[in-house]
């Protein structure tokens, strides 16, 4: 078992996170790749080690299917939530 796979799992989350943490694959690909930050700056600012989140985005890219569906799972989150929104003037009266 290769030390990305041990380091991250699935222990606190439905999707991949660093292992003894809450900060999830798919966040640090978005901080590094969406966002444009240095990996350096993501570690620092979540004190984690570098070496992790260049870990997490090797997982990224060495599962794209299972990325792909944790984010069609987040997509499908936010669209249910969406219809639980209540609009206050309809609780108003």
């Amino acid at each position: 078992m290769s030390q990305v796979t041990r380091r991250i799992v699935r222990e606190l989350h439905d999707e991949p996170h660093l292992k003894g943490r809450r900060i999830t694959v798919q966040f640090i690909k978005t901080q590094v790749e969406d966002c444009g930050l240095e990996p350096r700056t993501v570690a620092d600012r979540h004190d984690i080690d570098v070496a992790d989140v260049y870990r997490a985005l090797t997982y990224y890219h060495d599962h794209p299917q299972e990325m792909r569906a944790v984010e069609r799972q987040r997509e499908a989150a936010v669209k249910g939530q969406k219809h639980l929104t209540t609009d206050p003037d309809d609780v108003r009266g």
